[in-house]
């Protein structure tokens, strides 16, 4: 029986298995579009970012030329005012040579005018030639004094325009500046890594000064790649940096002291970082080499010496030394040492006025030299707190504050005027008659020989003292009124952590009194750099005593002491952060101290 074989089916069966296969591809075709158009989204996405972050990187460029640009033109300001100041200073020696001669010509025309007198009263009633004599050498000597006038006003202008360019300089370095000095290796960094003695601690030095102004920490921790943190100052020193080289970026500051501001400068650092080699030197102050003194004693150096440019007799100076110990404040300089040794005895509380903190019955010792000033540092040294711990043998324990108030005064003017009025005096009672002075007539010149011109008429009654007299007077016209300002050196407590100190017991309370006090000085810093409203300068006595000096019209140097190896990589962080954040201050401008302002 034949087989017959259905070729529609076949066909038809053939065409189903096609048109499947067909689908198949169309379905590939849309997944291979699909992806496609995805890879197209990705690839635009990748082109955006890479030109945004391209962007960022020509803008972040921008920004560092343009920073590199301000300071290029800042260095020139300050440079073109240095000139100045050179210029200026120069000139006003100049000046003042030339009012020495006047006031030396004036002294020596009041010997030649008196030797005259003596003459003339020996041949007395000779007539009116002696008279108009007397009254030509009256005439010469009042020509004197309005020339001495003169060039005392000169001299006043030289200096206000010299201490004008010197504020500006000061200011455009920073009214408060921040300077960093990292210490080298000492033989107490050699310690052990635990109280088991595992091993030594790695002497590795992570915090290097890189340049004047930029300081980096190698932050470094087990199992994480190496990290650099990065700080600028306004000036950074390195281990090989002399207590000279440290000492001449502290030195224009006292200029400003003379010039009406108040100065303070504080040591900022954790325990063992150098803050009481820098303020003080070393141990012995007997040291008169100056290599190894202190920010102190080099600071009343040379406040000494730009005294004794001045006028003698113008400026005195006051030392008094205050310790902040357990948030109570103690005087250094009462009584007697063996009270001292027992007990320390606090002299009164704090009174601020007028944005000024002072302290009641604080003893105030005069002195007149850098050798005195070393007398009572030495003094006062032996009874401030100390204590040993793990990380210093000789650690303080207390905030020293040592102030130096200046009075300025013009007694060479009022010298000079008494000498002027004691010849006045010298020639009445030698002529035995009425001295005129043509500035001090109150009638009228055509009726001068008159009858009536008696000793107790009105019309002819003189000037009887220089403060009565309508005229003006050397002692009215030059004297200025004194004023006060204060140099304030603080050595602060060092910072640190229990655990490292090894401290415990009453101790403890010594620690979380320094540690507060710290925080508040942090605080009071903070706030003035958000320009709050209110600045807590009462959480600490320390904050409330250093008020003038850190928000006042004073000028203000943080000297930031600094550790140099892993160990004590903590505190180094936190010292330096403390640092970044005075820099942020931004105060009001300047006000210098009003010369109006009675002594207290």
């Amino acid at each position: 029986m034949p087989l017959f074989v259905n070729r529609d089916q076949i066909f038809a069966h053939q065409v189903h298995l096609l048109e499947h296969k067909l689908r198949s591809k169309e379905e590939r075709i849309l997944e291979l579009e699909t992806e496609n158009a995805i890879l197209h989204i990705r690839l635009a996405e990748s082109l955006w970012k890479a030109r945004r972050e391209q962007e960022e990187d020509a803008k972040a460029l921008h920004r560092q030329q343009e920073q590199q640009e301000e300071k290029k033109l800042t260095r020139f300001a300050i440079a073109k005012l240095i000139s100045e100041v050179q210029a200026l200073k120069q000139c006003l020696s100049e000046v003042f040579a030339v009012y020495v001669s006047f006031a030396a010509e004036l002294e020596e025309q009041s010997k030649q005018l008196q030797e005259k007198v003596a003459l003339q009263s020996s041949a007395s009633l000779k007539g009116c030639r002696e008279e108009d004599e007397c009254q030509n050498f009256q005439a010469r000597l009042t020509a004197l004094e309005c020339s001495l006038e003169e060039e005392r006003v000169k001299v006043k202008a030289e200096r206000q325009r010299r201490k004008d360019l010197h504020n500006t300089l000061v200011e455009l370095r920073g009214n408060i500046r921040v300077h960093c000095r990292v210490r080298p290796l000492l033989p107490f960094d050699h310690v052990q890594a635990s109280p088991l003695g595992s091993g030594p601690v790695s002497l590795e030095q992570i915090v290097h000064a890189i340049s004047d102004e930029t300081v980096v920490v190698n932050c470094m921790k087990a199992g994480v790649p190496g990290q650099s943190k990065m700080f600028e100052f306004e000036r950074v020193h390195g281990p090989e940096d002399s207590q000279e080289t440290v000492f001449e970026e502290v030195k224009p500051l006292l200029t400003s002291l003379l010039d009406g501001y108040n100065v303070c400068i504080m040591a900022y650092g954790q325990t063992g970082s150098g803050k009481t080699h820098t303020m003080m030197g070393s141990p012995a102050l007997e040291d008169h080499s100056g290599l190894q003194q202190g920010v102190i004693l080099k600071a009343a150096t040379e406040l000494f010496r730009l005294i004794s440019e001045k006028p003698p007799a113008s400026h005195t100076v006051e030392m008094s030394v205050m310790e902040v110990y357990n948030n109570d404040v103690f005087d250094l300089l009462a009584g007697d040492e063996p009270a001292y040794s027992s007990a320390f005895h606090r002299r009164g509380s704090i009174a601020a006025s007028s944005g000024s903190s002072q302290i009641s019955s604080l003893t105030q010792e005069p002195v007149s030299d850098t050798c005195e000033v070393m007398q009572f540092m030495s003094r006062v040294l032996r009874l401030r707190a100390h204590c040993p711990t793990l990380v210093h043998a000789d650690s303080s324990r207390s905030h020293l504050i040592v102030t130096l108030t200046i009075s300025s005064k013009s007694p060479s003017s009022q010298a000079q005027a008494c000498r002027l009025q004691s010849t006045k005096k010298t020639v009445q009672h030698s002529t035995q008659r009425q001295w005129w002075s043509p500035r001090c007539r109150r009638t009228n010149p055509a009726t001068r020989h008159s009858p009536d011109d008696s000793p107790g008429s009105p019309a002819s009654s003189r000037c009887p003292s220089p403060s009565q007299s309508p005229c003006p007077s050397p002692k009215l016209s030059t004297s200025g009124a004194p004023f006060r300002t204060k140099l304030q050196l603080v050595d602060l407590a060092g910072s640190e952590c229990v655990d490292m100190t090894g401290v415990s017991g009453a101790a403890l309370w010594e620690v979380s009194c320094i540690n507060r006090s710290l925080s508040a000085l942090s605080d009071v810093l903070g706030a003035l750099a958000e320009q709050r409203p209110h600045v807590p300068y009462r959480n600490s006595k320390l904050t409330h005593l250093l008020q003038d000096a850190i928000g006042g019209d004073a000028k203000l140097l943080v000297m930031l002491c600094v550790s140099p190896t892993q160990r004590y990589i903590t505190e180094s962080l936190q010292t330096l952060g403390f640092g970044a954040r005075a820099r942020q201050v931004q105060r009001t401008p300047v006000r210098k101290k009003s010369n109006t302002s009675k002594v207290k």
